[in-house]
């Protein structure tokens, strides 16, 4: 899932560096002493906050209309776009767990209990294996 929000880049008064603010994400504020930092910060912060969201059972918010948001309220402050890739992320950094049930054997299940073997270990082993993600 590919997603772009508005974003509201303005200088920091106090300190040297910029602030970054996600309207669409409430409470989605972050910082970087240059412009390129900014910019990463306000994409990990985004997509943190969206991954959050997804792994609770929500959809993510609708982005506002580029031309409605506006920075101007902040000296010197632009608008600008950032970019999430959530698949991305999500691989990288998500980890909430998700029950899934599946079926077995009787006698598979009995070898496996005495072996102590942990099913969900050997699941995600299997299904990082046969798709070939690294972990």
């Amino acid at each position: 899932m590919k997603l772009s929000y508005p974003v509201c880049i303005y200088p920091n008064d106090t300190e040297p560096g910029f602030t970054a603010i996600v309207p669409d994400l409430p409470g989605c504020v972050t910082c970087g002493d240059t412009m390129q930092e900014v910019f990463e910060m306000a994409v990990d912060a985004a997509s943190g906050w969206v991954l959050t969201e997804l792994e609770d059972g929500n959809l993510p918010p609708k982005a506002s209309n580029i031309a409605e948001v506006h920075a101007d309220e902040y000296p010197d402050g632009f608008t600008s776009m950032v970019f999430l890739d959530m698949d991305e992320y999500a691989q990288k950094w998500g980890d909430k767990a998700v029950r899934k049930n599946c079926t077995i054997p009787a006698w598979l299940n009995s070898f496996a209990e005495k072996a102590n073997v942990n099913f969900s270990a050997v699941l995600q082993e299997a299904l990082i294996e046969q798709l070939h993600v690294n972990s």
